[in-house]
């Protein structure tokens, strides 16, 4: 077996799990694979065209590029990259590229209304389609780094879920690389050689905050091997009565006795030699 096949089946087995563990996909679904060029969009597609061959539920795919106007954009590399793959393909031109430019301040970052922008595209695009789930490329360095970004800087407790349901509910987003890691997604990429197109908006921006966590967590993955694996594994278990969110559990009727006091002591102090089963992105 050829590296990019075994990279390849790897990807696949943490794919296959992450369909499993959240019900992703199922019989009759129309998928829409946001495509963007990138290296995520496509080890997405690459895979759940495999997932497609091999899977006991049917369902099609369209692949969807949203054509935002960046200068250079190479407008024939998808189109020509999906015929080869005989992928059923729509590309959408909106200019949202001058759109950001004309909102966001010189020195500011584009991310948050760029992506608003696609998002509401993109949502629409489904509907028009009839297509029941869209599915994005975000992996689980994107999991993680939104968590730490929401917790440092927003104050609140939330990443990016496996599964999500928009809020006029005509739509489905799911991420199918949420238990994949941008390193063996990267290797996967190289290997496959697959024509990427960099983004000359986020891309060319050195200073995001995102950037910045990617480098705590790269530091602290010195000290904590497996680090990612753990942070993945916590945002799926969270324990609502050891937090402070009165909203997710009653602490004023908490009733006396319900844990062993030594047992809390000795966590709290880190008294123990237990460790948390992680999930398997090492």
């Amino acid at each position: 077996m050829s590296t990019e096949s075994k990279e390849r089946t790897r990807l696949l087995r943490r794919m296959g799990e992450t369909i499993r563990d959240f019900r992703m996909i199922e019989d009759g679904d129309r998928v829409m694979v946001c495509l963007s060029g990138g290296k995520d969009s496509y080890a997405l597609l690459d895979m759940l065209l495999d997932v497609q061959k091999r899977a006991p539920v049917k369902f099609d795919l369209l692949a969807v590029n949203l054509d935002q106007k960046q200068p250079g954009f190479p407008a024939d590399v998808l189109p020509n990259y999906l015929r080869e793959r005989s992928v059923p393909f729509r590309i959408v031109e909106r200019d949202t590229y001058s759109v950001v430019k004309r909102l966001v301040p010189e020195g500011k970052t584009c991310c948050a209304v760029c992506s608003r922008l696609r998002r509401g595209i993109l949502y629409n695009i489904a509907v028009e389609e009839r297509c029941t789930k869209i599915a994005l490329g975000h992996h689980a360095d994107d999991i993680i780094t939104t968590f730490l970004l929401n917790l440092f800087y927003v104050g609140s407790l939330k990443a990016m879920p496996p599964v999500l349901r928009s809020n006029d509910g005509r739509n489905t987003v799911i991420r199918p690389l949420a238990y994949c890691r941008e390193s063996d997604i990267a290797e996967f990429a190289a290997l496959a050689r697959f024509p990427i197109i960099p983004c000359e908006l986020c891309g060319s921006q050195p200073n995001l905050k995102r950037a910045r966590i990617k480098r705590l967590i790269d530091d602290l993955e010195k000290e904590i091997p497996h680090v990612r694996a753990s942070m993945l594994t916590a945002i799926g278990h969270a324990v609502p009565s050891h937090l402070l969110d009165p909203e997710l559990f009653d602490f004023k009727k908490l009733a006396s006795g319900t844990c062993v006091v030594e047992a809390e002591l000795d966590l709290a102090f880190g008294h123990t030699d237990s460790e948390p089963a992680l999930v398997a992105i090492v």
